[in-house]
């Protein structure tokens, strides 16, 4: 038992001697990380939210957006861009109005990652601004460069108007439909396919229900936009909320 005992007391020994230097290895390295810590930067807040919406000064040219205009957040609008009363601009839309004129109009909506451009000159002869007059809707993933489209037209889904392009009023494309430079859409007509047929005259009924879906649209921003404050302002409120907590901004 005495021998027993012996070895007893000499395991715990050696235990206990190998173990102190692993709890002074790991004393150390909690101060090591303490000391080691990242201070964040004072205007992190500001940097954090100041991007949300881009809007892009060129030269002697601003974006102007009206007042009751939707404009998303993640929006690029550069240079000669107009987004009229009622209008709206969906979520990863791209409005480069660098070399020329881009105007939405009154209650018309550009759909999610359209891409808007104006050349400097259009090939054709025709005016090279992109102009998107009332109720107008673009679908989604659309390319428009150098186009004009009338009141009261629907672009499907995935569309390419080229430059020079002229979609009159009351006209449809469908989804997919490819406009070359030059062409003019008739009147009242729906075209489809690549490059854009015509397919077929449209009834009175769906010539009524074109400003009903701009209207539609419209109505429904009407609920985004009561979700956003104003551009550049969403920092100060997150400070303004800091400090009342008593967090160093």
């Amino acid at each position: 038992m005495a021998a027993l005992a012996r070895i007893s007391r000499k395991a715990l020994t050696s235990f206990s001697s190998s173990a102190q230097p692993t709890s002074l290895h790991r004393t150390f390295a909690a101060e090591a990380s303490k000391s080691a810590a990242i201070t964040p930067s004072p205007d992190r807040v500001k940097w954090d939210y100041r991007g949300q919406r881009k809007i892009i000064p060129l030269g002697q040219w601003l974006p102007k957006i009206a007042v009751d205009a939707y404009v998303a957040p993640n929006v690029v609008l550069a240079g000669q861009v107009t987004v009229n009363d009622g209008a709206s601009v969906w979520p990863g839309s791209v409005l480069r109005g660098d070399l020329n004129k881009i105007t939405v109009g009154f209650c018309s909506n550009v759909q999610e990652r359209c891409v808007l451009h104006a050349a400097w000159s259009s090939p054709t002869g025709l005016p090279a601004e992109t102009s998107i007059e009332r109720f107008v809707t673009i679908g989604a993933y659309s390319l428009l460069r150098s186009c004009t489209i009338e009141p009261e037209c629907i672009i499907g889904q995935h569309s390419i108007l080229m430059e020079g392009s002229l979609v009159e009023t009351h006209a449809i494309l469908e989804a997919g439909s490819v406009v070359p430079p030059g062409r003019r859409i008739p009147t009242g007509e729906l075209w489809a396919g690549n490059p854009a047929r015509f397919v077929r005259t449209l009834t009175h009924e769906e010539t009524l229900e074109i400003p009903k879906l701009a209207v539609a649209i419209n109505d429904l921003s009407k609920e985004y936009f009561q979700e956003f404050l104003p551009y550049s302002t969403v920092y100060l409120e997150v400070e303004k909320f800091k400090k009342s907590l008593g967090i160093s901004i």
